[in-house]
């Protein structure tokens, strides 16, 4: 079989390849990875008739520049990197395409953090324990297998079609306003009655900000101290979007590359949309916790799922 090929010029600080997530395997300690916005990934896959898990390129902050060898048919997602086509503008949220030569160029991100790439059938690397998802951390997955994020001079294999695509336009209200302060969906855990009153109604009353300090293993949030009457717990499982409080009383929410186990008190869990949307708040940006039942999050992600 023939491929195509995308040559990477710039990579951008962090650009790795992302399917669906690496699932079935934690009990090797080994995380899920996937794509941190789960809603952009998703919708940029939907814009080329893309099954669910279609491998995109995920592109942290920007800065990446790429040429097609051949021609392809691409959609982008999320942030806004101002994105380019041989020095013309793209829009964002749109498929287009390329030809033999061109150049797709994005800056940096004016608005949110990352963006995703999607290639007509996905592109093709091979799954390393079932995916292709991209963990730098743990050195498994990505377009090479070994976890390493793109680097100048790397080829991005896809498969040339000459098939149609899907006219595809977004259904009404999909674009986020990455600028609004976003309201995070937050399903109290197993530890949430030993916080104190005090502690519990600032984090729903006051916003957090978000502290530099955050990665695809976890974002840290800056706000009010949270007060925990649990000295000390066992390790258990962790989710995405489990929000760790250490004893300094800053709440850490564990992202696609966590760690699989930890020992700190949680407050609870954000669903998957929540920690899609809070992926694309920069540092500073103001946020704010709401509670959610677990049958109110299951409804919402079940109708989210169902678009695809």
């Amino acid at each position: 079989m023939h491929h195509g090929y995308l040559t990477i010029q710039q990579p951008g600080p962090l650009s790795t390849l992302q399917d669906g997530g690496r699932f079935g395997v934690r009990r090797l300690g080994v995380t899920q990875g996937g794509p941190a916005d789960l809603h952009a990934w998703a919708w940029a896959n939907w814009l080329l008739g893309n099954p669910w898990g279609s491998p995109a390129l995920e592109i942290t902050l920007g800065g990446l520049t790429l040429s097609a060898e051949q021609p392809c048919t691409l959609a982008l997602c999320g942030a806004d990197m101002q994105a380019r086509r041989n020095e013309q503008p793209l829009p964002n949220w749109r498929a287009f395409e390329l030809n033999a030569g061109d150049t797709l160029t994005l800056s940096m991100a004016r608005l949110g953090v990352r963006a995703y790439l999607a290639v007509v059938g996905g592109f093709i690397a091979e799954k390393v324990l079932g995916s292709t998802s991209c963990v730098v951390r743990d050195g498994l997955g990505g377009h090479q297998g070994d976890g390493s994020a793109l680097a100048a001079g790397d080829r991005l294999a896809f498969a040339p079609t000459t098939q149609t695509i899907p006219d595809r336009h977004l259904p009404t209200g999909v674009i986020p306003d990455y600028n609004a302060e976003p309201r995070l969906a937050l399903i109290p855990g197993a530890q949430f009655r030993f916080f104190d009153d005090h502690s519990l109604i600032h984090a729903f009353r006051q916003p957090w900000r978000l502290d530099p300090r955050s990665d695809r293993m976890g974002i840290r949030l800056q706000g009010s101290l949270l007060h925990c009457s649990m000295d000390s717990m066992i390790s258990e499982g962790i989710a995405l979007g489990a929000v760790q409080v250490p004893p300094d009383g800053q709440p850490i929410v564990l992202l696609n590359d966590r760690q699989t186990i930890g020992g700190y008190p949680r407050l609870g869990t954000l669903t998957p949309l929540a920690c899609a949307r809070l992926a694309q708040c920069r540092p500073g940006q103001p946020l704010w916790l709401t509670t959610s039942t677990a049958s109110e999050a299951q409804q919402e992600y079940r109708a989210f799922r169902a678009q695809f």
